[in-house]
């Protein structure tokens, strides 16, 4: 008998832990989530704000990686910036506020398509990490940006501009009732991207909490990524 998909639901895929060297010394934790068979593509995701609990633990991003690499078939690469401590333990450095967290970006672009060898590669940021994304994950072999509740809090409008230039897709998940950037204000301030496509979620909150809202950002994803694995289960 089919049970319905919960938040603690975990499917079936090949987990490692890894560790990463930057550019300025620091090592960084995260683990990569890989499907067993019939991969699609996968993401890099950046978290939510350290300094107000976020990690590569944070909600949507663990259950992505619980349940994507099985349900879609996609590549789920979480880690930790520096200073930011999860279950899988603290990656070194002091929190920066998005400036030398560049190197960590950079680092973790590098062990995806470097040492990984990932293809069809997106980034996904989520809040804190939708600006690490549009001003550091700049790496020319990557597809183009997912961005969860984007609050621009960081990036500047050069950042945006870059994205104009450079044509890869820039797609946002803007929720209705976000806390700081809601769609109609969003909509204007990206207004700059051309090859930007914003997603507004009705009755949605910046954390994206219940299954719902859980249930609509990976299936938004899995849309842009791998879209002939549609619609993602909800009972196993």
């Amino acid at each position: 008998m089919a049970e319905p998909i919960r938040p603690s639901t975990v499917l079936p895929a090949n987990r490692s832990p890894f560790t990463l060297l930057t550019a300025d010394g620091q090592t960084l934790v995260g683990e990569v989530a890989t499907p067993i068979a019939n991969p699609t593509g996968a993401i890099l995701c950046l978290h939510p704000l350290p300094t107000a609990g976020g990690m590569m633990d944070s909600h949507i991003y663990k259950k992505a990686a619980n349940r994507l690499p099985d349900m879609a078939g996609i590549t789920v690469v979480r880690f930790n910036t520096r200073g930011t401590t999860s279950a899988n333990g603290t990656s070194t450095g002091t929190f920066d506020n998005g400036g030398a967290e560049k190197f960590d970006v950079e680092a973790a672009l590098r062990y995806c398509l470097d040492t990984l060898g990932l293809e069809n590669l997106w980034i996904v940021g989520w809040s804190f990490g939708t600006d690490l994304a549009l001003r550091h994950a700049k790496d020319s072999r990557h597809k183009g940006l997912i961005l969860l509740s984007p609050p621009l809090r960081t990036s500047e409008p050069s950042d945006l501009q870059y994205w104009n230039n450079d044509g890869r897709p820039v797609f946002t998940l803007v929720p209705e009732l976000d806390d700081y950037l809601q769609p109609p204000e969003a909509a204007q301030r990206f207004a700059i991207i051309k090859n930007h496509q914003m997603i507004a979620v009705d009755g949605a909150k910046h954390l994206w909490v219940g299954e719902p809202a859980v249930h609509r950002v990976l299936s938004e994803i899995t849309q842009i990524i791998a879209p002939s694995r549609l619609p993602l289960p909800t009972e196993i």
